[in-house]
């Protein structure tokens, strides 16, 4: 097997819910990393529009697409908002959790990330953004939930997650009122 030309790549997302946008970036990052790392954002939070889904089920979705090709880790939001002080966070649980800072940062190419990690120092790690092929958001695949369009769903999401449309949809539905959000 060829060696991948960076040992430990991190992904920061909510997935909420999860998307092909989202697999597809993390395929991206798992071809040219040794370990890839996810780390589940707002991951403290769930029940409301913006997260209906707690922490378990994305990670359960993230396990049901990759198994253990990947590693996975709750991240709570400390309510900064996307600074400097927010990269600063998740470099450290990076380090907490992987044994060493990352030498990739994977993200889809969004202007708010792109300053996560400039004040960070001793820190050599490259940036891959991944581009926007498919135009799909995870608000909008909350708003197939919310109308019931199960055909829509299933044209952003892998086969592998079809059975878990209704504890999904359900989960939506009891959340969508709940406008309180703690995450930023």
């Amino acid at each position: 097997m060829d060696k991948k030309a960076f040992e430990l790549g991190i992904i920061v997302g909510r997935f909420q819910t999860f998307h092909t946008g989202h697999e597809y970036m993390v395929n991206k990052a798992a071809s040219v990393c040794e370990r890839l790392a996810i780390f589940v954002g707002s991951s403290q939070e769930s029940g409301t529009l913006k997260n209906p889904f707690d922490y378990e089920t994305r990670e359960r979705i993230l396990r049901k697409l990759f198994g253990d090709t990947v590693e996975v880790y709750p991240l709570p939001d400390i309510g900064v908002g996307n600074t400097f002080a927010w990269g600063d966070y998740v470099l450290k649980n990076v380090k907490e959790r992987c044994g060493k800072a990352p030498d990739l940062l994977v993200s889809g190419k969004e202007a708010r990330r792109l300053d996560w990690f400039d004040s960070t120092r001793g820190v050599q790690a490259a940036e891959l953004y991944v581009p926007k092929t498919i135009d799909i958001s995870a608000t909008r695949m909350r708003e197939f939930f919310i109308n019931d369009n199960f055909e829509e769903w299933k044209k952003f999401t892998n086969p592998v997650l079809w059975d878990d449309y209704e504890a999904l949809k359900n989960a939506v539905l009891s959340s969508k009122d709940n406008l309180e959000t703690a995450s930023i």
